[in-house]
């Protein structure tokens, strides 16, 4: 089975169409994804200031079990979901990529990577497609996903095409080579509030967290605004730490630093490490979470060549795309502060501490890993304590 990312494919992979997926709710699907649907569907809360994308949000968990059993019951075959298929149905499905009700037709993936919108000229960052290069899946079938044992949803198949993956990759990756990795509702009864959203693919470490909360500083942010911390926990690249340990963290880190300010959900999404156009994505799946604001970070989604070690992407090039983009899209980009620990006065930005002549302490990424491994003490500037405990006990 293949996921729908251009590079990931192997040559002459068909992508289907299928109708709205119908999902189970209650079955968990992954351990760290449950959560999400959980507090899309079961929490009761209204909606913020925000409104979805495409003006609906789409709901299409089934809610009892006897229609689970109808539709288990209709299904002729069964398909198992790859971990980023999974993300997929799941977005689908609890309306994070709403207004979908299902993965893309060909007229409509055509759309969104020639011109990075929906067939009616709504914005939409990346194509949704199922891949497969199973030949026994046909148009007009019935198919149970599966995660292992666990019945995720059904689906209708109705159309079977060969996607551009050239001109996807070129369109959406910005590049054609194949070395590139990827070639809720807010929990707040607040109405009429700004929601910031904070995305990462990492543990969340002590610059973060200055840079989340001093983001309902800015001067975009109305008054009484909130932050969602809303990392992605589906596959990234393949160096990256799991992401039922990154999960790990985001747990014991909500416990460590309880903000009434500050709001903590998870996204089952996987990275394609797209640059420009996943900001656009990440802009859009967090505003039907009611999210009104979006931190735009430098490099966001980001790659290197393998090759040459140089950069898919300028370094500014998601958040001009966020700020050229963020009327149509209705979410109003935050750039990120660029944040330094320096001995005298804790973090400032960069230009405050260059203009003070501060003492700049620095630790890079992989230097941490370093002393991670080898049992040495993690400055408490550089990382919580917390988070340094569960990366070490999952080692």
């Amino acid at each position: 089975m293949k996921f729908a990312v251009a590079l990931s494919l192997v040559a002459g992979a068909a992508a289907f169409t299928t109708s709205a997926p119908r999902a189970f709710t209650g079955v968990k699907s992954v351990g760290f994804s449950q959560a999400a649907v959980e507090s899309r569907i079961n929490t009761g809360l209204e909606m913020a200031k925000q409104v979805p994308h495409g003006g609906e949000l789409v709901d299409l968990m089934v809610k009892d079990d006897e229609a689970k059993e109808a539709a288990i019951a209709k299904c002729t075959a069964e398909v198992q979901l790859s971990p980023r298929q999974l993300c997929d149905v799941e977005l689908i499905m609890n309306g994070g990529f709403s207004p979908l009700t299902g993965f893309m037709d060909e007229a409509t993936y055509q759309s969104v990577v020639e011109n990075m919108e929906l067939p009616d000229g709504l914005i939409f960052g990346l194509p949704v497609v199922f891949d497969t290069d199973d030949e026994d899946l046909q148009p007009g079938m019935t198919v149970l996903l599966k995660d292992g044992d666990r019945p995720i949803a059904t689906v209708e198949f109705t159309d079977k095409y060969t996607p551009n993956k050239p001109l996807e990759c070129l369109k959406c990756y910005g590049t054609s080579e194949i070395e590139h990795p990827g070639s809720f509702m807010v929990a707040t009864e607040r109405e009429d509030k700004d929601v910031v959203a904070f995305q990462c693919r990492n543990p969340v470490h002590r610059a973060h967290y200055e840079l989340f909360t001093r983001a309902l500083d800015d001067e975009r942010v109305g008054e009484g605004g909130v932050v969602l911390v809303h990392p992605t926990c589906g596959p990234t690249q393949a160096d990256d730490i799991p992401g039922d340990v990154r999960y790990k963290t985001y747990v014991v880190l909500k416990e460590e630093t309880e903000n009434p300010r500050t709001f903590w959900e998870y996204l089952p999404y996987s990275m394609h490490m797209a640059g420009p156009r996943e900001a656009i994505q990440h802009m859009m799946i967090r505003k039907n979470f009611g999210c009104t604001h979006f931190i735009v970070g430098r490099d966001m989604a980001g790659s290197k060549s393998s090759v040459t070690g140089e950069d898919f992407y300028g370094a500014y090039e998601a958040q001009d795309i966020a700020n050229e983009m963020s009327e149509r899209l209705g979410v109003t980009p935050v750039p990120s502060l660029n944040l330094v620990y320096t001995e005298e006065k804790g973090y400032v930005t960069d230009e405050e501490a260059k203009a003070e002549g501060l003492e700049i302490m620095k630790l890079s990424g992989t230097k941490f890993r370093q002393m991670l491994r080898g049992g040495d003490d993690i400055p408490e500037w550089f990382a919580f304590k917390s988070v340094v405990k569960v990366l070490r006990d999952n080692q």
